[in-house]
């Protein structure tokens, strides 16, 4: 498959993946000469304490600098992993760049992984 300039299509996969730490942010780069779509996943992942009298952990999610999304709920299976994942399709026109930021908080819970992931897939 080629572009609008012939050239051959590129599949992309931008990847941030920081542990433990509360804050994950991706930059993709503009491309000049093409129109791209993204499928956009956020994975935060946190250990439930055994004892704790209301653990939550929260996901925020910003698409340039704008809000997209933001939950908090109860951190359940204490003694395990929770979680809360998040997805979404972002289309670039060309030219465009794009800022991913994740941002987790907890109260009780301990982060364990915060991931963010963008794929460009090639059609076939």
């Amino acid at each position: 498959m080629t572009n609008r300039s012939g050239g051959p299509q590129v599949a992309e996969h931008w990847r941030c993946d920081v542990g433990g730490a509360s804050v994950a942010v991706i930059d993709v780069p503009a491309s000049l000469d093409r129109r791209r779509t993204f499928d956009v996943d956020v994975t935060l992942v946190v250990r439930a304490p055994l004892e704790h009298p209301q653990p939550w952990h929260e996901l925020t999610v910003e698409l340039d600098g704008k809000r997209q999304w933001q939950r908090r709920v109860p951190s359940h299976s204490p003694g395990q992993t929770d979680g809360l994942d998040y997805h979404c399709r972002v289309q670039l026109e060309s030219g465009r760049a794009l800022r991913i930021r994740a941002v987790a908080a907890t109260q009780g819970a301990v982060v364990q992984q915060l991931l963010i992931e963008a794929r460009k897939e090639v059609a076939a």
